[in-house]
């Protein structure tokens, strides 16, 4: 289990996985200067329930992995977690989509783009 740890303060735990997909889309929305929202549901072991974040560019935020080696990421459940992030409700941990084609490297900056936009923010 990996952990995140925001403003030094707060911490959660997830699957190493879901944590190197959830990296990706943080930090691609934090280099975009973005704030928003990221909520989830505890496991059972941490006591269950709810918890949500506002993830600010400011406020430092530390990925720390269990395992050495990084996982591979399916960019199918990156797309939806994008999705997820720039809704209204903000981030949520959304399931993997099945049958999704798995990358083993995603450049944040050419994942996280607006419609009608190139990667680097320039029209289309």
């Amino acid at each position: 289990m990996g952990q995140l740890v925001y403003a030094s303060t707060f911490e959660a735990r997830f699957d190493d996985r879901v944590l190197a997909h959830l990296q990706v889309v943080i930090v691609a929305k934090l280099r975009r200067q973005e704030s928003f929202a990221f909520s989830w549901s505890n496991a059972r072991e941490d006591g269950s329930g709810r918890a949500s974040v506002w993830l600010h560019p400011a406020i430092p935020l530390v990925f720390t992995f269990h395992g050495s080696r990084v996982p591979t990421l399916s960019r199918a459940w990156i797309d939806a977690l994008i999705s997820s992030a720039n809704s209204s409700g903000g981030l949520r941990v959304v399931p993997e989509p099945t049958g999704a084609a798995a990358v083993t490297r995603v450049e944040p900056q050419l994942i996280v783009q607006e419609k009608g936009t190139t990667a680097q923010g320039g029209r289309a």
